[in-house]
Order: structure tokens, then sequence, then C-alpha cells
């Protein structure tokens, strides 16, 4: 039987700060046993639709521009209302998550988190959450630990403006990423063996009734 589970990240980067993210993000997902992580720009997402349907896991990621996301990443959402809402919503109870980067510190990085979340509910999939602890919120937290900005509906990381994508985001904020990727991919597993097991129970019901 396969057990081989798929997560897909799906995103845009305007100036390289979020392809990082992006990249931890998968790594953390592929890290996860049986897992294959595809990293997917919205500027080749037309060579992608067909595979995105057969993924297990979809996570967004947008930079956070004047507090939304990207017009190129909002291009790729309002493609899906033909390329899969017209199809009879074939992304369905897939497992969905998502990802921003700003310059500021908040930068309303929370709006483009929930608009990422409402296009996915739109879509019927099951959001996972970021699941750690607010990180740099003490005297004794620095800096460097997880989550230091304490968002809980995903992963957010912060890019000075005037750094480039080789120093920025910092490593806290893409081992933050690498979680999220971990998170989704072990949630992607889990409903993967849950549908497996529910249909053991059901052909081993059928079988018996007909015995």
């Amino acid at each position: 039987m396969n057990t081989h589970t798929r997560v897909a990240v799906v995103y845009h980067s305007g100036y390289g700060h979020t392809t990082k993210q992006a990249q931890a993000v998968a790594r953390g997902a592929g890290r996860v046993a049986d897992t294959e992580s595809l990293l997917i720009s919205v500027e080749d997402i037309d060579q992608y639709w067909e595979i995105l349907e057969g993924v297990d896991a979809i996570i967004f990621g947008s930079p956070t521009y004047m507090g939304s996301a990207s017009a190129q990443f909002k291009a790729f959402m309002d493609a899906t209302s033909r390329t899969v809402f017209a199809k009879g919503g074939v992304w369905i109870n897939k497992i969905a998550a998502g990802f921003t980067n700003a310059a500021s510190r908040s930068g309303d990085k929370l709006a483009t988190l929930q608009q990422l979340s409402i296009f996915a509910a739109q879509h019927g999939m099951h959001w996972v959450n970021l699941g750690l602890p607010p990180g740099h919120n003490n005297s004794k937290s620095t800096e460097d630990m997880l989550n230091r900005h304490s968002f809980w509906l995903g992963a957010a990381a912060q890019s000075d403006a005037d750094v480039s994508a080789e120093v920025a985001p910092p490593s806290a904020d893409l081992l933050t990423a690498e979680h999220l990727g971990v998170r989704v991919a072990d949630v992607a597993r889990q409903m993967a063996a849950g549908h497996r097991a529910l249909a053991g129970i059901k052909g081993s019901q059928q079988h018996t009734a007909l015995s």
C-alpha cells in the first residue's frame, strides 16, 4: 500500500526573502518520513494545477504588501476560481497552512494569514495553525526563539527592508518556517493514515457481509 505523502508549498516572493521562508517550509516538510515536498512559485503555477489536485497538503505563502497578500499571489488565488473551484472542489479535505514575510515587525501580517486561511476555507481545506507558544514576549526571552513574533495562525517572518535575502529573514524565522512544514506534513500523514484505516474497516465489513 502506498503511504507516500506529498506536500506542496505554493508561494510568491518579490525580493527573495519570502523565497527563503518558502524553502525552509519545504525543507521542514521534506524531513518527515515518507514525505515529498514540492516548491512551487505562483509564476510557474500553470504547470502545476493538475499536480496540486494530487497532493495531500498545500502550504500557501506570500509577502505582506500594504496589509495583504501580494498582487501576484492574489492573482493565483483568483485563478483558482476557474481551475479548482469551478471543477467541483478538487481541493476539498486537503490540509492547508500559511506563512508570510514583511519588513515590519507587525506590518499587518495577521491580515495576510487570515486572508490565506479564508481562501483555504473557500476550497473546503483543513487549516493547520503554527502550533508554537509565543516566542520573544518576556524579559528572559530572546530574538533567537522560535515564533519570536508570537503569531498563532501561521508562520510569520520579518526581513529588514534594507537587507538582502542573503541574510534575511533571520535564522529564528526560518526555523519557525521549518517547524510549520514539519507540522503540516505530520498532520497530512495522520490524515492519510486515517483514510486508509477507515477504508480497511469498510472493506472488512463488506467482506463480512458477503461471507
